[in-house]
């Protein structure tokens, strides 16, 4: 069987279906067979992001509907053979799907591809609900921003609740603005949050140009976020297991405590 792995945040705009696709390309370029998932029914973004939205003739709510197969429905992805798509609807809403179909369409995945990543939409609503329905484990993404982390610890709960184990990426932070006291650390997120973090994704610029052009960082390889992301999905399926850096904690973390914003404290 596979593992269902659902990229979740709480808050929209942190990058998540961009680390979703990203994650899933590199753990493809590992050898392992990856099928991505968009679960953000009524705004699908992840085909963008791929460079697929012009192959889409199926999607997730027609595989539940069962007006097609889940295999029919898969866009395999031009550049990687064992990568591939299930596109979420534009046209249907959230309740076009339950938690059910989530969890039997995941399953049935699961039992012919090694992963099956879940682009989960923002928000703790019903599209929250099914993309972790299936899910084996989650990873939290979160911006090193007071909003983020906020929105983080409340998806940290809500999954703690699940019994769904759960790691953190931290994403976008930057060294320069970190030194200068101008952003919280990866310390400070993790003190707060109280979760394992597998990987720190630098700011990078090169992420914009990539995304925009419908082509995962990972497989142009240059920057540094993508070496980064590229040891994450290592991570990920345990073929690297060095400790992940952590860099310094500060008042950001009393800030975040006196905000009530520790995982820790709520349970």
């Amino acid at each position: 069987m596979g593992r269902a792995i659902v990229i979740t945040s709480g808050k929209g705009g942190v990058g998540k279906t961009t680390t979703t696709c990203n994650l899933g390309a590199a753990i493809a370029q590992l050898g392992m067979s990856v099928v991505l998932i968009d679960a953000d029914i009524g705004l699908r973004n992840l085909d963008v992001v791929m460079g697929l939205e012009n192959r889409i003739v199926y999607h997730v709510v027609d595989v539940v509907q069962r007006k097609c197969t889940a295999q029919k429905a898969l866009i395999k992805d031009r550049r990687l053979d064992n990568l591939w798509l299930l596109p979420a609807s534009q046209t249907d809403d959230k309740d076009a799907v339950t938690p059910d179909d989530m969890r039997k369409l995941v399953g049935e995945l699961k039992v012919i591809y090694d992963y099956v990543l879940i682009d989960c939409p923002a928000g703790i609503e019903q599209g929250f609900k099914n993309a972790i329905a299936g899910a084996d484990e989650a990873v939290v993404v979160a911006t090193p921003e007071v909003s983020s982390i906020r929105d983080a610890d409340r998806v940290v709960g809500l999954l703690a609740a699940q019994d769904i184990p759960t790691r953190l990426i931290v994403n976008r932070i930057s060294a320069h603005l970190v030194k200068k006291g101008d952003m919280l650390s990866q310390a400070d997120v993790i003190e707060i949050l109280a979760l394992e973090l597998i990987g720190a994704v630098p700011l990078d610029e090169h992420v914009v140009a990539s995304t925009n052009k419908g082509m995962p960082a990972v497989l142009e390889g240059k920057s540094l976020a993508a070496r980064e992301f590229s040891r994450i999905a290592r991570r990920m399926i345990g073929l690297e297991t060095e400790a992940v850096r952590e860099t310094g904690g500060g008042w950001f973390s009393r800030l975040g405590r006196a905000l009530g914003l520790s995982s820790a404290t709520a349970a």
